[in-house]
């Protein structure tokens, strides 16, 4: 058990160089990843998975207990993201591969990446995680809905199906991961330990895929989409923290908030474009791209806040 532990706060800690490591490994030797794009769906699956077997009772009380503030984050995720996204897409005059994958990027829910860097940053990690797991709740009926708003003018969309993958890959994991935690009270925190190992290796492996299907892509597109997702998630993380400041919230909370609100689940954004924009190859871009950014800017922001 002490040995699981202690890799688990080794990989968690590292986490940024796991992903800067094996994204330069997929880039340079492709083929050692590409086979994994097949299997994008199942990575996310089991990531969503991990997050269901740590949600616990006391997490579900504090979204009961302090409604005001998870309202403000969820309502400053959904729509500080995605508006700003749209802009971007404007501004940027992006062509509409990259405008789908930013889009796809800007209405996903929180990234359970957040909880570990607000914990870093010294922030209210049980208001990360009630946050993170209000906003994954409604991602199946918002997600889709503001894609389909948002995203029309570039490509056409069909609702119907992304609320399904969403459903598939996000809710039924998470919903069977909550249900092996109560069916395995005695042994979860064995299952625990190892759950945070194989949802850091699931989404490092789908980031690798990525990075190595769009290889000759990224010479194109990359530097062009690297620089709007670094915009998009510092426009998240410094709106965030005034939405905090307007509602004079702690600096505690007002650190889980922006944190919250910049660090995406591009995974599921991956994951949509990939099942469901198949004419559109360049949108998986901007999702594994902000998986690598988001955590290399968020730790930084984490040591600002600190």
């Amino acid at each position: 058990m002490n040995i699981m532990v202690s890799i688990n706060r080794f990989v968690s800690k590292y986490i940024i160089l796991l992903i800067l490591g094996f994204s330069c490994i997929a880039y340079m030797i492709p083929d050692y990843f590409i086979w994994a794009i097949s299997y994008t769906p199942y990575l996310l699956g089991i990531a969503m998975f991990g997050m269901g077997l740590t949600i616990s009772l006391k997490d579900i009380e504090g979204i009961i207990k302090h409604p005001k503030y998870i309202c403000i984050g969820v309502i400053a995720q959904y729509t500080i993201m995605p508006l700003s996204a749209l802009l971007l897409c404007h501004i940027f005059v992006l062509p509409a591969d990259i405008s789908i994958g930013i889009i796809l990027v800007g209405c996903c829910p929180g990234g359970t990446a957040s909880n570990v860097i607000t914990y870093l940053a010294r922030g209210d990690v049980a208001l990360s995680v009630g946050m993170t797991i209000a906003s994954t709740i409604l991602a199946p009926l918002v997600t889709p809905l503001l894609i389909l708003y948002l995203g029309g003018a570039w490509v056409h969309i069909e609702l119907l199906p992304m609320m399904i993958t969403t459903v598939k890959v996000v809710l039924l994991p998470i919903i069977l991961g909550g249900v092996v935690q109560w069916i395995s009270k005695s042994h979860i925190r064995e299952i625990r330990s190892i759950s945070p190992i194989l949802s850091i290796f699931a989404i490092v492996l789908l980031i690798a895929a990525i990075i190595a299907i769009n290889r000759d892509k990224i010479l194109i597109s990359g530097l062009l989409t690297l620089t709007v997702v670094g915009i998009h998630n510092i426009m998240g993380l410094i709106l965030g923290l005034s939405v905090g400041k307007i509602f004079q919230l702690e600096h505690d909370k007002a650190t889980a908030l922006a944190i919250e609100v910049g660090m995406q689940n591009s995974g599921l954004a991956v994951t949509l474009a990939a099942t469901n924009f198949a004419m559109n190859p360049l949108a998986t871009l901007a999702g594994a791209l902000f998986s690598v950014w988001h955590n290399v800017s968020g730790s930084v922001f984490a040591s600002l806040r600190r």
